[in-house]
This record gives C-alpha cells, sequence and structure tokens, in this order.
C-alpha cells in the first residue's frame, strides 16, 4: 500500500482533474473522494472521463478524511478552514481554495469577506527557497490559476530588480472551467461561445495573492472570459527599472524547472499546448513604442493552475521527486 489520499470537493473540475492525476501516480493510492450534493453518486456518473475508476462518491465527513495520509481540499473559497481545523495534524493537507493564502487578514477581508483562517506554506515551488518550505510543510496553500500564471512571468523580474513593482498592468483570459462547475447563467454555452467578456474589473480576488508573491506594489488586472473549457493566457507588462533583455532573466529563474518552459525567441505561447500538462509557457520582449517589459504566459488553469499544481506540492511533501505522476506535455489539438 501506497500512501493513502483522500479528495474534498471531488465532484468539481479541479477535483476531477485531481482523481485523473491521482490513478495514474505510482506512489499515491486513492483510498477516498468526497462530495455535497453528488454524494453517493458512483464517480463515473460525475466525470465519465474516469470510468473504470470504482468508487462511489462519500459525503465530504472529517473523520473519513482523517483516515489518509494526504489530503486535497478542493472545496468552494472559504470552506477549507472549517474541514481543515478537524484533521489530525499527521495528515498532510494541501487546500486548492484560497483560506489559507494570504498572510494579510485586511486583504482577505476585502477581497473575500468573513473571518481570516491564516497563511499557510505557500505552494508555488519555483518561487526562490519554496521547495524547500514546501517540502517541510504539513500545509499547504495551493496557488490561484490566474496568480500562478501571473506571479510565474513577473516574480523574478522584480526580484531581479529588472521590472518597477509600482505600475504592473495584465490583462487574462481565462476558460469558463475557472468558474467551477455550478450552473451560472453567464457561462451557459449559448452565452459564452462567440464571446469575451471582462469581470472583476479593478477587483479581482487574485489581487492581494500576486502582489504579496511577487513584491508588486501596484497592480492593474483585468480578467476576462474566454469561450473555451480550460486554459488561461496572460500578458505581463511593466516598465523596467534597468535596461535588461527579459528573456535573459527569465532563463536564468527557470534553468533548472522542470515545469517552465521559456519559448524559442519569436514563438508566443498558446493555451492550446498546455492542456492536461502542468507546464507554464513564457516568451517575453520590450515594447519598441512605450520601452515596458512584456511577458506572455500560458497554462492549464487545471493543471499548473490547480490540480497539477497540488499533485507537484505534494510530492515535495512527502519526498518524491516534483515531477512523479506528472507530464510537461500537453494534448493538442
Amino acid at each position: 500500500m501506497g500512501i493513502r489520499v483522500a479528495v474534498a470537493g471531488a465532484s468539481g473540475y479541479a477535483g476531477g482533474e485531481l482523481l485523473r492525476l491521482l490513478a495514474g501516480h505510482p506512489e499515491f493510492d486513492l483510498v477516498a473522494a468526497t462530495a455535497h450534493r453528488q454524494a453517493g453518486q458512483p464517480l463515473d456518473a460525475v466525470h465519465p472521463q474516469l470510468t473504470g475508476l470504482d468508487l462511489v462518491l462519500a459525503e465530504t465527513d472529517p473523520g473519513l478524511l482523517a483516515e489518509a495520509d494526504l489530503v486535497f481540499l478542493a472545496l468552494p473559497h472559504g470552506e477549507s478552514a472549517a474541514i481543515a481545523a478537524q484533521l489530525p495534524a499527521t495528515v498532510r493537507v494541501v487546500d486548492l481554495g484560497a483560506d489559507h493564502r494570504l498572510v494579510d487578514g485586511d486583504a482577505w477581508a476585502g477581497y473575500y469577506g468573513g473571518p481570516h483562517a491564516g497563511a499557510w506554506t505557500y505552494g508555488l515551488p519555483e518561487l526562490p527557497g519554496q521547495r524547500e518550505r514546501i517540502a517541510a510543510a504539513t500545509r499547504v496553500a495551493n496557488t490561484g490559476c490566474y496568480a500562478a500564471t501571473i506571479i510565474l512571468a513577473l516574480a523574478p523580474l522584480i526580484a531581479a530588480g529588472a521590472a518597477q513593482p509600482a505600475d504592473v498592468v495584465v490583462v487574462a483570459a481565462s476558460g469558463t472551467s475557472g468558474a467551477g462547475r455550478a450552473a451560472k447563467p453567464h457561462l451557459l454555452a449559448s452565452e459564452v461561445m462567440g464571446d469575451l467578456s471582462p469581470y472583476r474589473v479593478g477587483a479581482h480576488q487574485h489581487v492581494p495573492e500576486i502582489k504579496q508573491a511577487t513584491g508588486a506594489t501596484g497592480l492593474s488586472f483585468t480578467p476576462v472570459l474566454a469561450p473555451m473549457p480550460r486554459g488561461i493566457l496572460a500578458t505581463v507588462t511593466a516598465l523596467p527599472a534597468r535596461e535588461v533583455d527579459p528573456r535573459t532573466v527569465l532563463a536564468e529563474a527557470y534553468a533548472d524547472d522542470p515545469f517552465v518552459h521559456l519559448l524559442p525567441e519569436g514563438r508566443w505561447p498558446h493555451t492550446a499546448a498546455t492542456l492536461g500538462g502542468n507546464s507554464c509557457h513564457l516568451q517575453a520582449t520590450v515594447d519598441t513604442d512605450s520601452g515596458r517589459l512584456i511577458v506572455v504566459a500560458a497554462l492549464d488553469n487545471l493543471g499548473k493552475g490547480a490540480a497539477g499544481q497540488a499533485v507537484q506540492n505534494a510530492n515535495l511533501m512527502f519526498g518524491l521527486p516534483e515531477t512523479t505522476g506528472l507530464s510537461t506535455w500537453g494534448v493538442t489539438p
């Protein structure tokens, strides 16, 4: 028997992607998958892509989850903390929700509302020194999907003193799975197809997370809903702090990272190239008119932006190679 794993919130999109990855993981044994409204349903009735994975979704009972060595919480924002508080310290936990990402309680109150549950170790291994912190942690807060994309593009530039932190502008498009699986009128196919629409303009909840992880002090972020199921494409711009080739900075920062790929010069990221994998693709240049540094990043919001990232963190927590059970390659067309 390997490492016993349970997934809470298994009926959602991120939960389903977690189950797919865990089913092929050589060291993790899936022993429980829980849900709320879908409890009692056979897993393949909720996730037909997982036909052959013989499980029935159980009620989200902390006692059941506590029997595992590792628990993934793929729950809506604001619901993880109460479950996590009932799990023994011997159980390692990766939270895919936002409950434990932010250090600043005021930022939590301003963007999410409700009581602040406190910060856990932040789950983005590519940040300097973060692999070691994750490996030593029993509680890890997975990144937000937009946040992972933007942080990977921006953090090295600010850390190297190449970009000014006070005037960062981001426009990013995401597929509809980023909004979760709950039925919502604005996510109906008839509403989404053939359309691009901004949302939460000037007040997106990932802003404080991005600032916390990158050192940015001023961030204007416009998210856009795109007519595709999954994927994020972010265009990140900042004023230079010194004369620099942003490609050189990114190449040095990610030279040894298995899941972050700086594309050859002239080739720009595509969301489709990252689907199903745990990779982030980057490209960078300097705007010939404004002089701003431009980095474009693409990843799968359910992969490196959620479930794949969570498995990568869990691998580190159990002393496994962080690539175990994960692919760097996308699936296209």
